[in-house]
């Protein structure tokens, strides 16, 4: 993928007139380094790194990184399932569908793009930076998907698949333990009954799907406020997810 001289030279005359141009310099060999991959085509890592806010109404006719975080999204997807499924080929659909979600999670890819230090290397509007943008949650999840998108169309599925292996596949077997998903519901009791809370109260809010393959989306509330949803293939898988929803919300440790 090659992008129009034009497009080039008018982001890069954009982004020049910016204080922070020691983050599309020398200063992503580091980056690259530290992912393990070098891009045949710098303008993909620009466009990963392109919040929609750094854009503006003026130029609002450019792209962000948003069609990259699609992709990536995609492409980790089914590079976690391909590696689950061959690595516990006796667990059921159930067991990997709950190790996926863990492994895909925003909070997994936000964590991901912490310890490689991503925030310092986007390109934000001025609002998006004074309100912190570099470390939210949101925005660091979404562009390790876009760089996950990047490398991918620069590099092909082998190299996505190495970044993945590589950077956010370590807790595969953590994800995969029945134990670790057990303690997300007993946790949430925990900290409601130390605190005096009423709940957790799991209500589903909506179902979808036919008879075999129903799909289900559930609410967990303490003391009737709501904190968290979860969503997947069981009742119980989906209370699971509302249950750690919830406690990354509420930015619990264990």
């Amino acid at each position: 993928m090659r992008f129009e001289n034009s497009f080039v030279k008018n982001i890069q005359r954009f982004f020049s007139k910016r204080r922070d141009i020691r983050r599309e310099s020398g200063n992503t060999d580091s980056l690259y380094h530290e992912i393990g991959y070098r891009f045949k085509d710098p303008e993909l890592f620009r466009l990963a790194m392109t919040h929609r806010s750094a854009l503006g109404d003026r130029m609002a006719h450019f792209q962000s990184n948003e069609r990259l975080e699609f992709l990536g999204d995609a492409v980790l997807g089914m590079i976690v399932t391909d590696a689950l499924y061959k690595r516990y080929p006796h667990r059921s659909e159930g067991r990997l569908t709950r190790a996926k979600s863990v492994l895909v999670s925003r909070e997994a890819l936000a964590r991901h793009a912490r310890r490689l230090d991503i925030g310092q290397y986007l390109f934000l509007g001025a609002g998006e930076e004074r309100s912190g943008g570099r470390n939210r949650h949101s925005i660091l999840s979404n562009a390790m998907e876009a760089i996950i998108g990047a490398v991918y169309i620069d590099g092909g599925v082998s190299s996505a698949e190495k970044l993945i292996s590589d950077h956010m596949l370590e807790e595969m077997d953590r994800a995969a333990s029945d134990k670790f998903h057990r303690n997300f519901k007993s946790w949430l009791l925990e900290h409601a009954q130390a605190h005096g809370l009423r709940g957790p109260e799991y209500n589903v809010v909506d179902e979808s799907g036919p008879d075999h393959r129903k799909f289900f989306r559930v609410e967990v509330c303490l003391d009737g406020l709501s904190k968290g949803v979860g969503q997947g293939r069981s009742k119980k898988i989906a209370e699971q997810d509302a249950a750690k929803n919830a406690i990354n919300a509420m930015g619990l440790k264990k």
